[in-house]
């Protein structure tokens, strides 16, 4: 019978072609060789008696039967891992979570979310990327994450978006710079000295930027740091006063290292968003977005 022809493999190797764009992506994703996802595909449609994929110049695209029968292989797919959801058994799920975070997400709570995710799906391999949000977005489009765990802005709607929280700014400096401002400081005494935040690229940058030319502060004072890492010690070490996401320094604050300083002006609070692809991801991977907005809440 055909039943005895097709195996979970095969259409899986045909969903994630699709959705890499290559064999060669299709076969890095899943943890396998080119030509093992090329065996596949070749038995899937010998099996089914019609070509599925046609490869152009480096390039795949569906044939028309391709096309037709792309669907049917998802919900195939989606249909044995609710079995085993049904079943209680998600230990049975061994794939892989390709994961897309910003260094804030790897500085605070990703540990949570790991932790919280291998207790649901203890089996989940987690295979972690951390950039800045564009590339991110860059390669969620390029299909070549599952799961995207960023902030604004985004260069494509087509994706299913969660709020997850929002991360509050503060300005923090240690206690000699504390002490060199006056007692009511201003974002005008602030620029008289260093400004040190993250990268330009945020939307609360541009807006630091944006105050400071509109009341004539000296841009730049500003100092940016691609890396968090690498600006929470610059702080510490009083090379100036910070504007970062508050959870990122809130140890310092509470061990006494850091002060945080209340001025005229702090920027919005940092969205942070959950994205995927539903229409193609595994169902395990919309479980783990309801994860990572517990993790987010309650690090």
């Amino acid at each position: 019978m055909i039943k005895n022809q097709i195996t979970f493999k095969q259409l899986e190797a045909f969903a994630f072609v699709v959705d890499t764009g290559t064999f060669r992506a299709a076969a890095a994703a899943l943890g396998t060789t080119q030509p093992n996802i090329s065996a596949r595909i070749a038995s899937l449609e010998a099996a089914l008696n019609v070509t599925l994929l046609i490869r152009d110049s480096g390039a795949v695209r569906l044939t028309a039967d391709g096309d037709k029968l792309l669907p049917k292989a998802r919900d195939v797919l989606w249909a044995g891992e609710a079995l085993i959801e049904e079943a209680d058994r998600r230990e049975l799920i061994t794939e892989t979570l390709r994961l897309g975070v910003t260094e804030l997400v790897a500085c605070t709570w990703l540990q949570s979310f790991v932790r919280r995710v291998r207790h649901v799906y203890p089996k989940l391999r987690i295979q972690l990327e951390v950039d800045l949000s564009t590339a991110i977005d860059a390669r969620l489009m390029e299909g070549k994450l599952d799961l995207a765990l960023q902030t604004e802005p985004f260069k494509s709607k087509a994706f299913a978006r969660e709020t997850l929280g929002r991360e509050p700014y503060c300005w923090v400096a240690n206690s000699d710079l504390r002490d060199q401002l006056p007692a009511a400081p201003s974002l005008r005494d602030v620029f008289d000295l260093t400004v040190l935040t993250h990268a330009k690229h945020t939307q609360a940058c541009a807006a630091l930027h944006q105050i400071a030319k509109d009341r004539g502060l000296r841009r730049e004072r500003i100092v940016h740091s691609s890396a968090l890492s690498a600006c929470v010690p610059m702080v510490l070490e009083g090379m100036g006063v910070a504007m970062l996401p508050e959870r990122l320094v809130a140890d310092d604050i509470t061990a006494g290292n850091l002060h945080k300083i209340t001025l005229d002006w702090t920027p919005n609070p940092l969205m942070f968003f959950a994205r995927h692809a539903p229409d193609r991801s595994a169902r395990f991977v919309a479980e783990t977005v309801k994860i990572a907005k517990a993790a987010m809440l309650t690090p």
